[in-house]
């Protein structure tokens, strides 16, 4: 079984007793903060995959770093651990997003500006792009990127929408060349 279909297993499981239980929001808030922590905390990672380490002192780690999660992602956590599939946490808490964006219909998008956007800015983007990928909304994190020169720069999933000034010199750059 290939690591995304793991990962895929455990963040449906997930997915269904939050939603069944209406703990939607603050379970997705609470795995974030552990996404945060496993990705940026290189010794946690170095300590989940000694096999130094009894199985029983992990868990205990965990239970001690995480105690004041949800029982439902302690539990999720500590299967994981259980299961020798450290590796796979980042990965469940980005597919448990992406099933609680595709239920609220939400998508992340990452919006490439010369300046940070205004929270109105931010509304009207939404209101346009979201309709063009058949959502409701979009949760946008605004990158500031100087190279654009001007205009912006959108990527939502795998699409990007190129309103940039450097994106249109490049094209018309392309089209007089060709």
């Amino acid at each position: 079984m290939t690591g995304s279909t793991v990962a895929k297993r455990y963040a449906l499981a997930l997915f269904q007793l939050a939603n069944e239980h209406q703990l939607l929001d603050q379970i997705e808030e609470e795995l974030r903060v552990v996404r945060e922590v496993v990705n940026y905390n290189s010794e946690l990672k170095a300590v989940l995959k000694s096999p130094k380490l009894p199985l029983e002192k992990k868990k205990e780690m965990i239970k001690d770093a995480f105690a004041s999660l949800n029982t439902y992602v302690l539990n999720t956590l500590m299967i994981l651990v259980e299961r020798h599939r450290e590796d796979y946490i980042s990965d469940v808490v980005d597919h448990f997003i992406s099933l609680a964006n595709d239920e609220r219909g939400i998508a992340e998008a990452t919006v490439y500006s010369i300046r940070p956007l205004s929270g109105v800015e931010k509304e009207a983007l939404s209101a346009v792009f979201a309709a063009k990928v058949g959502k409701q909304t979009l949760r946008i994190e605004n990158i500031i990127d100087s190279n654009l020169l001007g205009g912006i720069k959108l990527r939502i999933g795998n699409r990007i929408f190129d309103g940039s000034l450097r994106g249109k010199l490049d094209r018309l750059e392309r089209q007089l060349l060709g």
